[in-house]
């Protein structure tokens, strides 16, 4: 049993509610203790959950893969912002200082991408939490499908 039906709601049972919420609450706080930058942190919990109860519960295989998701690509954005940003400091470098013009505004911007996505994981992963508990599915917003 490895695929669960989003179409209809079965019965689930309260230990499997608690198992898929901890794959986002637990994500979510083990990625800010690691500092959110890093992406394992985020990743290493619903992988755990996943191959211990993956396997038992379709409801916990689906919340954890998703988790899983959601936190890789939050991970893979951060990076993109992160390349961006040393570009951006790299032009100011190369131009001694004259493309400053260019690269402030676009730090600013950059900053306020990264404030933005920092509010969307933190809300998203509440979302996917208290759904867990109610016993539906949750299908992260802007997630790219890696794991399947």
């Amino acid at each position: 049993m490895n695929t669960y039906d989003t179409n209809s709601y079965p019965a689930v049972s309260e230990s499997d509610k608690h198992w898929a919420a901890a794959t986002h609450w637990g994500g979510m706080l083990l990625a800010l203790m690691t500092s959110w930058i890093v992406g394992a942190g985020g990743f290493t919990v619903p992988l755990a959950i996943q191959i211990l109860r993956g396997r038992d519960s379709a409801f916990v295989s689906h919340h954890a893969k998703e988790s899983m998701n959601f936190n890789l690509s939050m991970f893979i954005y951060a990076v993109i912002g992160l390349v961006i940003g040393a570009l951006l400091f790299g032009a100011t470098i190369l131009t001694l200082g004259i493309g400053m013009i260019f690269t402030i505004p676009g730090a600013f911007v950059l900053l306020l991408a990264y404030c933005i996505l920092a509010v969307a994981w933190f809300v998203c992963s509440i979302i996917g939490t208290l759904r867990a508990y109610d016993g539906k599915p949750y299908h992260y917003p802007f997630t790219l499908r890696l794991i399947r």
